[in-house]
């Protein structure tokens, strides 16, 4: 049974970040190489549920004000059309949209993991942020862990880009550290009703992600690997904001 990942993505200048870069592909190297991955990224939103291009399309730049060479970016990896009928089993009402390419909450940590492309991708939106709701679709995926199927909930631990601190090494404000830690303990001690009520159990909630998109896939995560272990795999800051990750298996 393949585990399932819960990762903070990092904006497309991940890939400057050696530390981080490191982190990513370390990870994946001590992975079981997966069959295909289902990816669900903070920036796709969509109801119901939708599910991205079963073969292989350009990527989604779903950004602006950066330079060129990070539009110039590729990632051709296979299209997973088994996959996708296997979702269309398990979730009913399944949307496709044989158009959308990956966005940079797949790709850019996909990049780092597996640059070689080589591994059949297929992305999911979401279709609301409301943790309950997610945590039910996460458990309706559980059952594709057994056909080889990576999981991965693409978000940020923390996430507020008008509090971002100048620089990548910068000492983290309070109010992330103090998530960050919060959301460790909780994950850790398999406290998923706290998490599922984070708003109003977490300290600096509002501040750590004023919107909640970027945490909202940590719910997902929740339910596929409901009851089994989970570690902390990479911790830190970047801008001060946590890269805090998590492997559920």
């Amino acid at each position: 049974m393949m585990p399932v990942l819960y990762l903070s993505h990092g904006a497309p200048p991940l890939a400057d970040d050696d530390v981080w870069t490191d982190q990513l592909a370390r990870w994946a190297g001590d992975l079981p190489r997966p069959e295909a991955v289902l990816i669900v990224s903070a920036h796709w939103e969509e109801a119901p549920v939708s599910i991205g291009a079963t073969r292989t399309v350009p990527l989604v730049y779903d950004f602006g004000g950066f330079e060129q060479r990070y539009y110039d970016v590729r990632y051709e990896a296979p299209g997973a059309p088994e996959l996708a009928d296997d979702l269309r089993g398990l979730v009913p009402g399944l949307h496709q949209d044989e158009e959308r390419g990956l966005d940079h909450g797949a790709y850019v940590p996909l990049v780092e993991m597996y640059p070689e492309a080589g591994i059949p991708v297929l992305q999911m939106s979401m279709p609301t942020l409301d943790p309950g709701r997610l945590f039910a679709l996460g458990r309706r995926l559980a059952p594709l862990r057994e056909q080889g199927v990576l999981i991965v909930g693409s978000g940020f631990t923390t996430h507020n880009l008008r509090e971002m601190r100048p620089g990548p090494d910068a000492a983290p404000p309070e109010w992330s550290v103090e998530f960050d830690e919060w959301t460790d303990r909780a994950v850790l001690a398999g406290d998923t009703d706290a998490l599922l009520d984070f708003r109003a159990k977490a300290p600096a909630a509002r501040i750590a992600h004023p919107r909640t998109e970027h945490f909202a896939p940590l719910f997902v995560a929740l339910g596929a690997s409901e009851g089994q272990e989970r570690r902390s795999v990479i911790d830190g800051y970047w801008y001060g904001l946590s890269k805090r990750s998590f492997q559920f298996s």
